[in-house]
């Protein structure tokens, strides 16, 4: 009942008007709140998701090239088009010397891109501070990825411990230049795609002569062929996958050096360096695809090898192995912080697993598509015949095998620090001043010592 005024008048109590009141108050709020969460996703929808992408300027293989964008633009685009209201961010201009020393102050801030490119040799150490996404939920629930799509060599290097924290992007194999002129000149046939140790040396001692008559050698088999060319393609593995053991004292190692000592002993002492292969007196040099792309068409031919005609084939095979070489490739990560995990898997498949972008690296870029189907379709054949008319046309078939036994490189993060060590001390053993058998079984000791601390 509501009491009366000295007048008569009927009020409430307070506690009948603070009952009414805070209803009233909640009732505008919930509708503030409502409007507010309305004018956001209004806000939201226009502004759209952002996915912000960690990527490096210029050639990542040190070669020339055009525009390093193309491939990545045109995938940002088909990957906005199949995903409408969504962004794709990148920072432009950072170039490969400069790009570890940027992703890690953006780690340190917090602001690590959502997809990016992982340095060389980086891998481990990202994924052990945490910084790199785990991909096996991921790759397990997508029933449309198959890892078996791509090289082995390049797939595994994204690989830690059994676990994989990468896609490969690009891949560069390491193939043999062949001199075509010298050998025509010394009535010597190109070498087969299976051809061994043994006709690499036969060859080399009959190029390695004084050709011009003045009493100085000046025409060699081979230059910048070393003992990890012979180890790779010889049938061996130096580490084992935990990167604690290694395999230095194996008798196929101890085979390979003593193969490069009996290669460089042709030479008679006399240092072969890159200028007189690029003068036409060598016959041999090993050498990354990339550098086959880059200068096998014109101009580049002309400015860089004009004197003599030049092709690649496979490394030679050692007794014990198949002639394989070594992989680099460039590989791409989720971070681990990102909010946009869905969506950062979709955006890295675009560029690593979708075959169109795959394609696009043949005709864009210096190296290899990772991916096979991109490898295996004509677009590769009539990418490597745009040549110098009346040059031939390299076998895409060698190109293939190459790319199918390719080794990658270890990942652990002692393996850079294990290779110095190795390369000094096998760089002596092949000049002569270490024993090779006693030698690899001290560097060995040595070499696991290291890795195990």
């Amino acid at each position: 009942m509501k009491e009366q005024d000295s007048e008569g008048n009927g009020f409430m109590r307070y506690g009948e008007k603070r009952m009414i009141w805070i209803p009233a108050v909640i009732g505008i709020l919930l509708l503030s709140i409502a409007g507010g969460c309305i004018c956001y996703s209004l806000w939201e929808k226009r502004q759209g998701t952002v996915l912000r992408f960690g990527m490096i300027a210029g050639s990542y293989w040190d070669v020339p090239t055009g525009n390093c964008y193309e491939v990545v633009d045109t995938a940002i685009r088909r990957f906005e088009e199949k995903h409408p209201g969504v962004r794709v961010e990148y920072v432009s201009g950072i170039l490969k010397e400069d790009y570890s020393e940027w992703l890690a102050e953006q780690i340190l801030l917090g602001e690590e891109p959502d997809v990016f490119m992982i340095p060389a040799g980086e891998l481990d150490m990202l994924a052990s501070l945490g910084v790199l996404k785990n991909l096996e939920s991921l790759i397990e629930k997508d029933k449309e990825f198959e890892s078996g799509n791509y090289y082995p060599g390049a797939y595994r290097y994204g690989n830690i411990r059994d676990i994989q924290y990468a896609l490969p992007y690009e891949s560069v194999p390491t193939l043999m230049f062949v001199n075509k002129t010298l050998l025509d000149r010394e009535g010597i046939d190109m070498p087969g795609k299976d051809w061994t140790w043994e006709e690499f040396l036969a060859v080399s001692r009959q190029i390695t002569r004084d050709a011009d008559g003045d009493g100085l050698v000046d025409q060699f088999g081979c230059f910048d062929y070393g003992w990890k060319e012979a180890v790779n393609s010889n049938g061996i593995e130096l580490f084992e996958k935990n990167g604690i053991t290694s395999h230095f004292a194996d008798s196929r190692v101890e085979a390979a050096i003593r193969f490069v000592r009996d290669l460089n002993e042709i030479n008679e002492g006399y240092a072969v360096s890159a200028r007189e292969f690029d003068q036409g007196k060598v016959a041999f040099r090993p050498f990354a695809f990339s550098e086959y792309r880059t200068y096998k068409p014109y101009p580049w031919r002309i400015k860089k090898y004009s004197d003599f005609e030049w092709d690649c084939i496979k490394l030679p095979a050692g007794p014990e192995g198949t002639g394989r070489s070594g992989l680099d490739t460039l590989l791409m990560g989720i971070g681990s912080r990102t909010g946009q995990e869905a969506l950062a898997w979709e955006f890295i498949k675009e560029l690593c697993y979708e075959e169109e972008t795959q394609l696009h690296l043949l005709e864009a870029s210096q190296g290899m598509p990772a991916l096979r189907g991109a490898v295996e379709s004509p677009l590769l054949q009539q990418v490597l015949g745009n040549d110098i008319p009346g040059n031939n046309n390299m076998n895409v078939e060698v190109i293939r095998q190459v790319m199918e036994e390719a080794v990658e490189a270890p990942n652990f993060r002692r393996y850079p620090a294990a290779m110095n060590l190795a390369d000094g001390e096998i760089s002596r053993m092949v000049n002569g001043g270490r024993s090779i058998d006693s030698g690899l079984l001290k560097l060995q000791r040595e070499i696991n010592g290291l890795l195990r601390q």
